[in-house]
């Protein structure tokens, strides 16, 4: 891992971008920077949920739930397509810390983002959360579905 210098110029304002939306909170134009293919992959799921609209809606919704969400490190992979994303926040009254790893194409599009949360208290507070928002909605995104 190298520092953001190191970050591909493309991938570097779509990382930019989602900063700014994630700072205001209006994921409106979170479309602009995925690839219409991407994945997100759920601490809470085996397999990913697939398409640029399963990404936008799963990370929408998210934004939602957390609350007092904060990014704290960013570490860049030396290809400079990949990002590690350190974050808190809070669901509820539990606490958690996870990363996000962000996968960009070299046109700066996200192509895969994942997830992982700790500790086990707050990734139950999580998906409970999740679950009763989008749990109806998300078999039709899964890889293979």
């Amino acid at each position: 891992m190298s520092t953001l210098t190191n970050l591909n110029p493309k991938a570097a304002a779509s990382l930019e971008k989602w900063h700014a939306m994630v700072a205001s909170k209006d994921l409106s134009d979170i479309e602009a920077i995925i690839h219409p293919d991407a994945a997100f992959r759920s601490p809470m799921a085996f397999k990913a949920y697939q398409s640029a609209q399963a990404v936008a809606l799963l990370l929408r919704t998210v934004l939602t739930v957390f609350e007092d969400f904060a990014y704290h490190r960013q570490l860049v992979s030396e290809d400079g397509l990949n990002v590690v994303l350190e974050f808190s926040a809070r669901v509820g009254e539990k606490r958690l810390k996870g990363i996000d790893l962000v996968q960009f194409n070299d046109d700066g599009l996200i192509v895969d983002f994942e997830v992982m949360v700790r500790p086990f208290n707050g990734l139950q507070a999580l998906g409970a959360e999740m679950g009763a928002r989008l749990g109806h909605l998300l078999p039709a995104y899964k890889a293979g579905a």
